[in-house]
């Protein structure tokens, strides 16, 4: 067990690493490149946005119930692996060509591919390894780490490669994806326990439509929605509004890829320590942690109006982020039944987000044209205040579950 423990330990954190590379390498600079090369406006990159949330919507719930019924099996990895082979390809010769010439089709095409390789394969990824880490005995933080070392690493030569021929990152995405078929299809789960699994009840549909009655699993939306849903909105165009506050827009973009490559070197060893605080100060506590650096960070974009202080606050992204993905999934182990984390985490959490970012998008685009960054952060930001009031009278504190099953003592 020990030793099969450390193995997939590896392999899924190669995984990780993979994954996180191959979206870096295609999105971490995903506002610039429709703005710069593709030549769109902030509207336009707000309704990309939202009709990406709204695809995600399809897919989130699908690809949680199918994660929840598969266990440890990785069909459904394999799948998001084929999606990541293709970006390149996909960027580069139908994506961008139909943004141009038919920008709708083109949003809607690119909406149900993002979902299908990344908004909604990072979810069937994360709770496929949070689940085996219960399971197997590792720390789910410890092996997102690498998640984060990867998008880092991407994220380093982005800012630069983008100035020399955008399509080389859509190409090195590709390349990365490789990595990640192969970590896949060397991780396998200890006999013991796929036996035990197998002897569970399996989750059937009206398990996942059982948690809308539960006023615990809306209280866990209400915050996802009201706090982490705006904070992403906000988050969505600030490499747009961070390019802006210096003198040359190619220096900006250069800098903020180097910027957002320390930000992420920083967040793994925040994913380090993340456990350690969450199992101290409990999960709805690190849940609040978070929001309150997330609405801090908010404002303090407003604020910032040179180079150096908008640098400072992008950095706290490296604090809130482990914090708050290793608070919400020892939130959902320690207050839902442990059959259907993962439709919790990509329907809780994520689809919840794209919820409301579908709507939310849009407008934050039409605020940015109209009434400037600055002002439609004020908003943003007290929005997510007042989300975060709610969700601290709302959220079940660290006691007993609902419900719960778990596989045995010894392996849960």
């Amino acid at each position: 067990m020990i030793k099969t423990s450390t193995r997939n330990y590896w392999l899924l954190s190669g995984a990780l690493f993979a994954f996180f590379l191959t979206w870096s390498f295609a999105f971490s600079l995903f506002p610039i490149w429709l703005n710069r090369i593709v030549g769109l406006s902030g509207e336009q990159t707000g309704v990309i946005f939202s009709i990406n949330a709204i695809a995600a919507l399809a897919v989130m719930p699908l690809y949680g119930y199918l994660q929840d019924r598969l266990q440890l099996r990785k069909n459904l990895l394999y799948t998001v692996g084929f999606f990541l082979l293709a970006s390149g390809p996909f960027f580069i010769f139908i994506y961008a060509p139909l943004l141009k010439s038919q920008f709708y089709l083109g949003v809607t095409l690119g909406a149900f591919y993002f979902a299908l390789a990344f908004s909604s394969g990072v979810g069937a990824l994360e709770t496929y390894i949070d689940r085996c880490s219960r399971l197997t005995g590792f720390e789910f933080g410890k092996a997102r780490m690498w998640g984060s070392l990867g998008w880092a690493s991407a994220t380093f030569f982005a800012g630069s490669l983008i100035n020399i021929n955008p399509d080389i990152n859509f190409w090195m995405a590709s390349a990365s994806a490789v990595i990640f078929c192969i970590a896949v299809l060397l991780v396998q789960a200890p006999k013991s326990v796929e036996e035990k699994l197998e002897s569970q009840r399996k989750v059937q549909i009206h398990d996942a439509f059982s948690l809308l009655r539960l006023p615990t699993f809306w209280a866990f939306a209400t915050y996802v929605m009201g706090v982490t849903c705006v904070y992403s909105v906000y988050d969505q165009q600030f490499p747009v509004y961070f390019a802006s506050l210096f003198s040359n827009v190619d220096e900006g973009t250069s800098m903020f890829g180097y910027l957002n490559s320390l930000q992420v070197l920083l967040e793994a060893g925040g994913m380090f320590l993340a456990p350690l605080i969450v199992n101290r100060i409990g999960a709805k506590n690190g849940l609040l942690l978070a929001g309150v650096i997330m609405v801090i960070r908010i404002f303090g974009s407003g604020i910032a109006s040179d180079p150096i202080s908008i640098s400072i606050i992008k950095l706290l992204h490296a604090a809130e982020l482990p914090i708050m993905l290793v608070a919400i999934f020892k939130y959902i182990a320690r207050n839902f039944d442990s059959r259907l984390s993962a439709t919790l985490y990509l329907v809780g959490f994520q689809f919840s987000t794209q919820v409301a970012a579908s709507g939310l998008s849009v407008i934050a685009g039409i605020m940015y044209d109209r009434i400037g960054f600055t002002n439609a952060y004020f908003i943003l930001g007290t929005v997510a205040a007042i989300f975060l009031a709610i969700s601290a009278v709302a959220l079940r504190n660290d006691t007993k579950a609902e419900f719960r099953t778990t596989v045995s003592p010894d392996c849960a």
